[in-house]
This record gives structure tokens, C-alpha cells and sequence, in this order.
């Protein structure tokens, strides 16, 4: 159908939009990247079936090598929430998000030289372990609830955020989609362990960046290249990078994003079990930390192209925005629209969407052995079954998986309820694992912190992030967004609309208090968790730090301050006995890491 419509004196010929859907080769792409997701599985099952033990399922026997690591720590938490809400947020917000990266170059030094040496030097199965041996069994406790907490909320988005995608592309509906999808990670997951989560973690960062890459390439072929993308961009007034406002209620600015998206990453890179789990499995530090480093371009180079897909979608639907238009039902679907519109050649839509569920099957498998991981070890063993078998672990770990598994898909429905998916996924990073970090940052740094500080500093930085979030879940504080415009739409519409979430915004005397922006709760989190807990250390009697086992203490100054006098770091480090062959091995050298030899596979 098609109806003639006059814009600024000139009639245009305007076509009724129909959306598509899938053709055969699509779906035929899309069940060859889920069998090969399931057959690593299989593989991987039949290959340890005589040899797998909890170590082996947990851990890989320590033997990974680098570049299946870096790809999985890669894949991880690159899920199908940055392919989907990256995109979103370039089209309603302009193109600021793109400099968290530099929150990126902040976190993996950190990461990499504070928390992982440790963690590996003590051999650790479970992060929480480490919480026990500094302070108490409560607080290895508490920590490892929050952590269950976070990732089944997280799991429950990513796997949800797929299934939107392919709600538009094929009209299947998403509940079934969840359901199948979920049941596909959460069998591989079970049967393989952790080689098979890693492999098929390799295999699939590969197929989210060919999906983004076809996006990308497809849009500047469109546009007659990049450039003219840009410049719309530019034209529309959505390339301001730089907004120096320290209010931390400003959703976005220069120092939000990267220091506080530096700390909100390094609740996931520092402390995560589901990251460190990773970095462990290597056979030596170094190549944990190479992998590490590894990650840095990986991670830069998928938020740009992410960033860019989003500047494609922007001037594809610049005059004609599909979420007023009625083609979508929210703005984390018009990546997904982009591709059914744009990529018809048979195949190409079943690849980005494969690319999709190729992130949330990375995260959620990833998740799932990381959940069985701890409450193997921080419940089952310590708690119920002190001295359960090998063989009866190994068999309660895929139990437990596979019941995380049911949680997962249960609570999906709560997680259709969220919103955009990026700032709640963030957001989740931050109200609960922001006061992880801090306790954990406790631990290490603050040689003074007691058990009764640390549990302080935990609980209260939970309350104070989860009040902040909840509160501002509730009341939506208004968020103003760039202009878009309807001018070349179907329906009859010829004027501008600057779109704002118009919600009451009338939150009495906490209001800037709600308006807080969601990258800041890791920070804020850690920051209470660091104070009171040095308080009610120090008023309860804090820890003598000569009594401190070196091996739970990071010498932060040798680390980054090895130019100092010897005499000077030991003064610094509270006179803590760290013998010699510690210090060399989380002491910060570049060089001599990057000279280490890549174990491949």
C-alpha cells in the first residue's frame, strides 16, 4: 500500500512498512550455531566421562590456554544485553556511552595485578574461599549469596533479550524461545564443564562479532559509506563525547563513565566468580594475566563496532522512528528491526540473530558453572557435606546446575519487566556487586579490617545501593533523551518529538538521592563499604597487620610503586612480612608478561 504525503512543500511516495521474517536458510543458520553450541558439549562429556572431577568440571584441571581463555573471559559478560542495549543507546542518546572504554583501560591493570594474583596464589575454587581466610565464614557466606543473587537476576536479562529479537525477526513467541534456548546452554553446560562453556565460548564471540561486522558493513553500503553516516549523526547533534559535569545525578559524563564505569567492570573482572574462575584455570599466573591483558582490545574493539551498529540504525530510521511508529515495542528491539529491513539476503538475518543467542548462550553457561562452582563449595561442602565424595560432588555440581538452570528460565518473567537492558544489567552490576568488590578491596588493601568491619561495610553498602536502585526502579526519575523525528513516517505525523521518560517526578527530599546515575553504585557501593568497614574496625580493635598471612594481603605499592626504596614499600605495606617471591609475582612487568609463550590450547 502506498499513500502520498507532503513534507516541507514536496509530496513524497511513502510505503506502509511491513516487517519481516525468516526464511528457511535463516533457520537453518541460526540451528547450526545452537547444534554446534550442544555437540562441544557432547564432546566434551564423552571425551572426560573417565576423568571428570570436580576439578575438572570446575576448573579444567588448571589447564586452559591463553586464547581460549581471553576469548571466553571476552564472551562472558559480552552478552546479548551490549549487542542489543549498546545500539539502543547510540539511537536515543547519542554517542557519549562509547567512552566507558577508557573505564576499560582503568579495570584490567587493576584486575590484573591486585585481585587475580592472589586468588590464584591461594588456589582458589571458589572467590569466597578467600573471604573465610581473611574474615569469617559469615561474611564467605554473605558474599556468596549476593553473588547467587546477582547472577540469577543478570541470567534471567540476558536470556530474555535474545528472545525479543527473536519475537520480531520470526513472530515465535519469546516465552518459547526462552525456554528452548535455556534448555540448550543448560544441558551443554551440565554435561561438558568448564572446557566445554570455554570452547563453545571461543566459538561464539567469533559468531557475535561476523553478525555485528555484517550490520555494520551492510549500513555503510546503504549510506554510501560511513561518513555520511557520521555526519548525520553530527547533523542531528548526537556526537558530544565530552560533558565534564561532576553531578553524579547526570546520567552520563566524562567521569561517570570512566571512573565509575571502571569500578561497575571491575566488580566483574576483580571479584566475579564467573571471571576468575577463568583466569584460574590456567596453568600458570601469567598466562591468567595474559589473558587479561588480551582482553583489553577485544573488549574496546566489540563496544566500537557495537557503537558504530548503533549510528547505522540511527540514520537508517532518522526521520521515521519504529518505537512511535508501532513497528517494535522497545528500543532494545531496533537492532534486530535494522537487520530484517536491511540484510535480505537468505541466511544473513538467522546469522545476527545466531550472533545473538550466541552471547546469552556465553553468559548463561558461563553463569551456571560459576553458581555450581560456589555453592559447591561455599554451601554443599562447607555447610551440609563436609566430606562428600569426589563422585558424589561431581554429580551434585550438574544437579545444581541444571536446577539454576530451572531457576533461570523461571525468572525471565520478572526481567521482562526491567526496561532497557543495558542500564539494568549495569545497574545489577553495581547495587550488588559493587558492595562485593568493596569487601573484597577491604580484604586486600586495608591490612587493619577486621571480620566485624567487613560484614559491616558489606551490609551496609548493599542496603544503601539497593535503596538507591530499587528506589529509582519505582519512581523513574525523567531521563531526557536526544530529539528524534517522525517526519517520514507512515502514520500521519510531520513534527519533531523530543522523547523523555515522562514519569512523576515528584520523590520528596531523596530525589537526588533516586537520580543518582546507575554507574556510579559500584563506586558508591565501594567507597561505604571502605569506610565503614575501616571504622568499625578500628573501634572494635582492628587486625594487627603484622599478624596477617602475606598471602591474603595485596602489596598495592610494590605493585604499582616498584620504582620506591625497598624500605620506603615495607613502611607502606604496614611492615606485613611478604616474602620476595610473592611480590615478583604480581609486581608489575608488562614486559616480562608479554614475553611469555601463548599455551593455545
Amino acid at each position: 500500500m502506498v499513500k502520498i504525503q507532503e513534507i516541507d512543500g514536496i509530496d513524497y511516495q511513502l510505503e506502509e512498512p511491513v516487517n519481516k521474517s525468516f526464511v528457511a536458510a535463516d533457520y537453518v543458520v541460526f540451528a547450526i550455531v545452537l547444534l554446534i553450541s550442544l555437540g562441544i558439549g557432547v564432546y566434551y562429556a564423552i571425551v572426560g566421562r573417565k576423568t571428570q572431577s570436580t576439578a575438572e568440571f570446575l576448573m579444567a584441571s588448571r589447564s586452559m590456554g591463553t586464547l581460549p581463555v581471553a576469548l571466553s573471559l571476552l564472551a562472558s559478560f559480552m552478552s546479548a544485553i551490549t549487542l542489543l542495549g549498546t545500539p539502543a543507546e547510540m539511537y536515543m542518546y547519542g554517542t557519549e556511552y562509547w567512552l566507558i572504554w577508557l573505564g576499560y583501560l582503568l579495570l584490567i591493570p587493576m584486575a590484573v595485578h591486585i585481585y587475580i594474583p592472589v586468588f590464584y596464589k591461594l588456589k582458589l575454587t571458589s572467590v569466597f574461599e578467600y573471604l573465610e581466610m581473611r574474615f569469617n565464614r559469615t561474611c564467605r557466606m554473605i558474599g556468596a549469596m549476593c553473588f547467587i543473587v546477582q547472577m540469577i537476576l543478570y541470567m534471567a536479562i540476558v536470556l530474555y533479550t535474545p528472545s525479543l529479537a527473536l519475537n520480531v525477526v520470526t513472530g515465535l513467541n519469546k516465552w518459547i524461545s526462552v525456554f528452548v534456548v535455556g534448555i540448550v546452554c543448560t544441558l551443554y553446560t551440565t554435561i561438558g564443564g568448564i572446557k566445554a562453556v570455554m570452547w563453545t565460548d571461543a566459538f561464539q564471540i567469533i559468531m557475535m562479532f561476523a553478525g555485528l561486522i555484517a550490520v555494520l558493513i551492510q549500513g555503510s553500503i546503504d549510506m554510501g559509506g560511513f561518513g555520511n553516516i557520521w555526519a548525520i549523526m553530527e547533523e542531528r547533534n548526537r556526537t558530544d563525547f565530552w560533558n565534564p559535569d561532576p553531578d553524579p545525578t547526570v546520567r552520563h559524563t566524562f567521569w561517570s563513565l570512566s571512573i565509575g564505569g571502571c569500578f561497575t567492570w571491575l566488580a566483574i573482572y576483580g571479584c566475579n566468580q564467573a571471571m576468575v574462575q577463568r583466569a584460574l584455570t590456567c596453568p600458570t599466573l601469567r598466562q591468567g594475566q595474559l589473558a587479561l591483558y588480551v582482553n583489553l582490545p577485544g573488549l574496546t574493539a566489540l563496544l566500537t563496532i557495537c557503537c558504530l551498529c548503533g549510528c547505522v540504525v540511527f540514520a537508517e530510521y532518522k526521520d521515521c522512528d519504529p518505537i512511535q511508529q508501532g513497528r517494535i515495542e522497545g528500543k532494545d528491539q531496533l537492532l534486530p528491526l535494522y537487520v530484517m529491513d536491511k540484510l535480505d539476503y537468505p541466511g544473513l538475518p538467522g546469522l545476527f540473530t545466531s550472533c545473538l543467542f550466541s552471547g546469552a548462550l556465553s553468559t548463561i553457561s558461563s553463569g551456571l558453572n560459576s553458581l555450581a562452582a560456589v555453592t559447591l563449595q561455599d554451601f554443599v561442602k562447607l555447610v551440609c557435606f563436609p566430606q562428600l565424595s569426589e563422585e558424589r560432588a561431581t554429580l551434585a555440581t550438574k544437579i545444581i546446575a541444571v536446577c539454576y538452570g530451572a531457576l533461570m528460565i523461571a525468572l525471565t518473567f520478572v526481567a521482562a519487566n526491567l526496561g532497557g537492558v543495558l542500564q539494568a544489567a549495569l545497574g545489577l552490576f553495581g547495587m550488588i556487586g559493587g558492595p562485593v568488590l568493596g569487601v573484597f578491596t577491604l580484604g586486600l588493601v586495608y591490612p587493619w579490617a577486621n571480620s566485624k568491619g567487613a560484614i559491616s561495610g558489606l551490609v551496609s553498602s548493599l542496603i544503601l545501593t539497593l535503596w538507591m536502585g530499587i528506589g529509582q526502579q519505582v519512581l523513574k526519575p525523567t531521563v531526557p533523551k536526544a530529539p528524534l523525528s517522525n517526519e517520514g513516517c507512515w502514520r500521519n505525523s510531520t513534527s519533531n518529538f523530543t522523547t523523555t521518560m515522562s514519569y512523576a517526578t515528584d520523590m520528596g527530599p531523596l530525589a537526588s538521592f533516586y537520580k543518582t546515575s546507575y554507574i556510579w553504585y559500584s563506586t558508591f557501593a565501594m567507597i561505604i563499604c571502605t569506610v565503614v568497614g575501616l571504622i568499625v574496625s578500628f573501634a572494635t580493635g582492628p587486625t594487627n597487620p603484622k599478624d596477617l598471612d602475606p598471602r591474603l594481603f595485596c602489596p598495592i605499592f610494590d605493585v604499582f610503586c616498584c620504582y620506591l626504596p625497598h624500605g620506603v614499600r615495607r613502611k607502606l605495606r604496614c611492615d606485613i612480612d611478604t616474602d620476595n617471591a610473592f611480590v615478583s609475582h604480581i609486581a608489575f612487568d608488562l614486559e616480562r608478561l608479554l614475553n611469555q609463550p601463548f599455551l593455545i590450547i
